[in-house]
């Protein structure tokens, strides 16, 4: 590209991606992402009144009256499926606003509100059950190992996320969306290749329903082992050039490839640990101001539990996203070190524009973004390019 005869400098280019967004379109991304901030704190008040509602209700300690004859175990399971259920139906009217109606209204979703409510259904009934059992689990560990329980729980915490990436794909994420082969083509060809690279057999390379629940461009390589999988919304390969749908998913590969999967594996229970030793710390003062009588180890206890948990979740936010943010960068690397797409890489971040701001300030990049900047992912790109200028092609020879 050339100006005046001159090349763009890399931050010229960067400028005309985003620039080229237009401002009425950056003025949106930036009210709708500016929102998803204010909701992370709105989030929190919500579940501490739900907490607050369901301790003065004394739901729990009645469902735990009535069970007490059962044994331990069936009674903990049955208390904590009653809580998830009774906090899961307080927040729907919340639910509803952030994962439905706002999607709607930034023009992020087409879902009808009768099939949200029923995914909604199917993952809340994945949540009583699956969120029981760890539950169970937690609890069994404050019954029987004392006051180090939350060191236990740490490895523990190990356990259900090895658990999560050898079932989720294969197991959870299709009752949610249609899988199935990514038909035979340029797009097909060009995804094998990148298989190949991350050593991930060609059976499982899919395109699913992504526009069922989103308009996001979007793509992911989830699992690990034999669960390991390509998976490619339809968004993508409607809206997608084919350079565009290479980029990403060697973004995508680059996160399998460079192992993430288990770097979480490791950060996720140590965060799990020092999330349990400061319930443990914190939970008898939490619920005295909540106006519960429950110990740590009963489950009646729980709006206490869930309401220190979203505390600490908002304040371990910037380091969550810190650890996300270089992942990330990682992953744009290796895309543009192995398919070699700069321009076709920053294109597709500037699609990601619209739900994430794309010039955020340095504190709000950082407190809040999960993602480096779209325009410092972009100015990387163009920097990739310039240090890796594509060879000329040599002009034919005339003939005599």
């Amino acid at each position: 590209m050339h100006t005046q005869g001159k090349r763009m400098t890399p931050a010229e280019e960067t400028a005309r991606y985003i620039d080229g967004l237009g401002a009425e379109a950056l003025a949106k991304a930036q009210a709708y992402t500016t929102g998803n901030h204010i909701l992370l704190f709105a989030g929190v008040a919500v579940s501490l009144l739900v907490a607050w509602l369901i301790v003065r209700s004394g739901l729990l300690d009645r469902v735990t009256s009535r069970l007490s004859k059962r044994s331990w175990a069936a009674m903990t399971l049955a208390v904590s499926a009653a809580y998830m259920a009774i906090a899961d139906l307080l927040t729907l009217p919340w639910t509803l606003y952030t994962d439905w109606q706002r999607q709607h209204a930034y023009d992020l979703s087409k879902q009808p509100l009768s099939d949200f409510l029923g995914q909604w259904a199917l993952g809340e009934a994945f949540e009583i059950v699956l969120g029981g059992l760890f539950l169970l689990g937690v609890y069994a560990l404050i019954r029987k190992t004392g006051a180090r329980w939350w060191l236990w729980g740490g490895g523990f915490a190990a356990g259900v996320v090895l658990f999560m990436l050898l079932v989720g794909p294969s197991l959870i994420a299709p009752l949610f969306n249609k899988y199935e082969p990514v038909p035979p083509g340029g797009v097909r060809t060009a995804l094998e290749k990148i298989a190949d690279d991350v050593k991930i057999p060609h059976d499982r390379i899919f395109m699913y329903d992504g526009s069922r629940q989103s308009e996001r461009f979007t793509a992911n390589v989830t699992g690990i082992g034999p669960a390991a999988r390509i998976a490619i919304s339809d968004v993508a390969l409607k809206e997608a050039s084919l350079a565009e749908v290479v980029a990403v998913t060697g973004h995508e590969a680059g996160h399998y490839k460079l192992g993430h999967a288990w770097r979480s594996v490791v950060l996720m229970p140590l965060l799990a640990m020092l999330f349990f030793y400061l319930l443990n710390r914190l939970f008898a003062p939490a619920a005295r101001l909540l106006g519960s009588d429950a110990q740590l180890g009963e489950a009646r206890g729980l709006p206490v539990f869930m309401a220190v948990g979203a505390v600490l979740g908002l304040l371990v936010t910037p380091i969550t996203n810190s650890l996300t943010r270089i992942g990330e960068k990682e992953a744009d690397a290796y895309s543009l070190q192995t398919v070699n797409e700069p321009d076709a890489l920053a294109s597709a971040l500037v699609k990601t524009a619209e739900y994430r701001y794309p010039r955020p300030t340095p504190l709000v990049e950082m407190l809040f973004y999960t993602h480096p900047s779209v325009e410092k992912r972009v100015m990387r790109a163009m920097e990739w390019k310039a240090a890796h200028p594509a060879p000329v092609p040599a002009e034919p020879v005339p003939k005599p």
